[in-house]
């Protein structure tokens, strides 16, 4: 069954705006479970625009599905993990000036730094998902760390400016999919989807998880965050 995976990062934004203790992302994990969230997701940065290092500990204690910490490849952010806990980590690039994560690992000129990340943080029995386009070459090399999953960057499927264009970068999800589990990954998606969007990717063969944030906090502010969950999950059976 397809499940929902709830980043709740810009939450943290909203806080951080005022340098004040709300809104607190820790209770919106909460609020977001009680709406049906199968998971949460949160993006602790090197520069900690939005989650603390304070938000992960705690999320850790209080989320009763699982805990994603989606992280850099670093040795602070690998010593994080371990010291956490969470329940699965997704490794994914980092720029300081950009606005939000704009593609996905080079996983092919990495495979060696990944593959020795992907094995201290799954020695401690941490699963490992790889934020990655869905190009074969990148697949490959993902399967090549022994990661136990792959996350579909789906941006620019989300962003296509027209049908035709977003069908085939559909297509290629599809495909890049398939790629994946015929090689034994486990595969999620998310970046972009929204209530509008995620029906045609929520309904791709195999697809595991999607993790989707903006356009739920977005949401949220305006009928809360229960709600906001409980119409996405609906948005993805197509119901809404």
């Amino acid at each position: 069954m397809l499940t929902l995976g709830v980043n709740i990062d810009h939450v943290a934004t909203i806080r951080q705006a005022r340098r004040t203790v709300e809104p607190d992302p820790v209770a919106a994990a909460v609020l977001a479970e009680l709406g049906g969230a199968n998971g949460i997701t949160a993006h602790l940065r090197e520069d900690r625009r939005h989650i603390q290092d304070r938000d992960i500990r705690l999320l850790r204690e209080t989320v009763r599905t699982h805990l994603n910490l989606e992280m850099a490849a670093t040795e602070e952010m690998v010593a994080i993990a371990l010291d956490i806990q969470p329940d699965y980590v997704t490794l994914v690039p980092e720029k300081r000036e950009e606005v939000t994560t704009e593609g996905g690992l080079d996983i092919v000129r990495s495979l060696e730094k990944l593959r020795n990340v992907v094995d201290r943080v799954q020695s401690a029995n941490i699963p490992v998902s790889l934020f990655i386009d869905a190009d074969e070459a990148q697949i490959k090399a993902s399967a090549d760390t022994q990661a136990k999953f792959i996350e579909l960057h789906t941006g620019k499927y989300a962003d296509a400016p027209n049908a035709d264009i977003r069908q085939k970068e559909l297509d290629t999800l599809k495909i890049g999919c398939e790629q994946a589990i015929d090689l034994g990954l486990r595969v999620n998606a998310g970046h972009g989807l929204t209530y509008i969007n995620v029906y045609p990717v929520a309904c791709l063969p195999g697809m595991e998880e999607l993790n989707i944030g903006h356009t739920i906090v977005s949401r949220a502010v305006l009928v809360g965050m229960e709600r906001a969950v409980r119409e996405m999950k609906l948005a993805m059976r197509g119901e809404l």
